[in-house]
């Protein structure tokens, strides 16, 4: 193999990995919106699958304008610093807006990237209005853990079947 052509797929090589990396390592999955008492909840899920760190930035765009509520990557408003609140961990992070009001609706967005990179980045968007807003009590489970629930469905018809219960 010529020199040249080996350092050319050498270099093509080394930069497509991190490339490749950034688009499967920090993929968002989903974004939920849900109410605890007068607070808004934003569970932005997320793949994990690099040990490079993850840069964030949780925005609302209300009226054709964006305005960042917290994270890395940009700078939140004034306005929103006192009022936002961040859990994260391995695959989620869970931004809370306290004293969520109409004023606050709008389309929320979750971005993730690998830090030091600029593209490709992820996200996910949700659109808010205050009166649709669920309570966070009454999805939890059922977004959170999944599998009590299809045990509990599959226990009932095994039960049902060997007549030891009648629905």
């Amino acid at each position: 193999m010529n020199p040249a052509i080996g350092i050319a797929l050498l270099l093509a090589g080394a930069l497509l990995v991190p490339v490749l990396q950034v688009s499967r390592g920090q993929k968002v999955t989903s974004l939920t919106a849900c109410l605890v008492n007068q607070n808004l909840r934003l569970d932005c899920r997320h793949e994990n699958s690099t040990n490079l760190p993850i840069q964030y930035e949780f925005s609302l765009t209300r009226e054709k304008k964006k305005h960042v509520l917290h994270g890395t990557m940009g700078v939140p408003e004034h306005a929103y610093r006192t009022r936002t609140n961040l859990t994260s961990k391995y695959n989620i992070k869970v931004l809370y807006l306290t004293d969520f009001t109409t004023k606050d609706e709008g389309t929320y967005t979750c971005e993730l990237r690998l830090s030091g990179q600029q593209t490709p980045s992820s996200h996910q968007n949700v659109s808010v209005l205050r009166d649709k807003l669920v309570k966070c009590e009454g999805i939890s489970l059922l977004v959170q853990n999944t599998s009590w629930l299809l045990l509990l469905l599959l226990s009932l018809s095994l039960l049902q079947a060997t007549d030891f219960i009648s629905l």
